[in-house]
């Protein structure tokens, strides 16, 4: 995301940013991070663009037990944001990545925090938060995968960004429906675009999702994400995707982000370039 301000922040890097050194990221004065899960924590990343196919990436540059996200956030000196009990946990991985721990800003529910003239709260999410063993050092790792567990590190959470032009993003994480998505994200914070993970089984499926969309969040507009799935061929939607289900069922215009496009949207959640 880029504020008007320029403002930049990068939420659930994952597997897919190549590194601090990938030539897409620029600036970066934030990364977000909503859970440890794998797949958003990122312990390794494509070695190149486009690295492997679609359906089964190429994610062969390990990066553990530190991660892609620290990686970023130090390679950056941007402020690495987490809620739950993540902030002395990821202190201590950024010190060891050559990082200054003050980097890290805990961001508990309740309140806003700040970068730039971004403010940025933390919403509740319903998921897991467990994190895998390979984080850990070795004998707390291997004395937990053992016994078949993860080290429990506090809930997960979604996002709500309030940008200079007014536009009011909330970002869900890995998350079910919750009543929250009324009270806290629609009534209080009133977002206006919502980036929803469409996933179906580990979070709201397509059906779910518009649901939330449609009766919860009530945005002006939607971009559909962790659809776990090959959702696109040529900038095109695939049918019979949970993607498409997703947007056939919301009643916002729904939009899909694609490779090497930018979404401008203003501060009524309204696309006007690059959807």
């Amino acid at each position: 995301f880029e504020d008007p301000d320029g403002t930049r922040i990068l939420y659930d890097a994952g597997f897919t940013v190549r590194g601090p050194n990938d030539p897409r990221l620029g600036k970066i004065d934030a990364v977000l991070l909503s859970h440890v899960h794998g797949d958003h924590i990122g312990p390794a990343h494509q070695p190149a663009a486009n690295a492997g196919a679609c359906g089964n990436p190429d994610f062969s540059v390990n990066v553990t037990p530190n991660s892609n996200t620290v990686e970023i956030a130090v390679g950056k000196r941007a402020k690495l944001m987490v809620g739950a009990e993540l902030g002395s946990f990821f202190a201590a991985k950024m010190k060891t990545a050559g990082g200054n721990p003050a980097q890290v800003q805990l961001v508990r529910f309740g309140a806003m925090a700040s970068v730039g003239g971004v403010r940025v709260a933390t919403v509740p999410a319903a998921h897991t938060n467990g994190l895998p063993p390979e984080f850990l050092d070795k004998n707390l790792g291997d004395a937990l995968r053992a016994n078949g567990l993860t080290a429990y590190v506090g809930p997960p959470n979604g996002y709500v960004l309030a940008f200079t032009n007014g536009l009011v993003v909330y970002l869900s994480g890995d998350t079910g429906i919750t009543a929250e998505q009324d009270v806290v994200v629609r009534r209080h914070y009133k977002a206006n675009l919502a980036v929803i993970n469409i996933g179906d089984v580990f979070t709201t499926g397509p059906t779910e999702a518009a649901y939330v969309i449609d009766e919860l969040v009530r945005p002006n507009a939607a971009i559909a994400s962790h659809a776990n799935e090959v959702a696109t061929q040529g900038g095109k939607v695939l049918p019979g995707t949970r993607t498409q289900a997703f947007m056939k069922a919301a009643k916002v215009p729904a939009y899909v982000p694609l490779s090497g496009k930018t979404m401008d949207f203003d501060g009524s959640g309204k696309c006007v370039s690059g959807c």
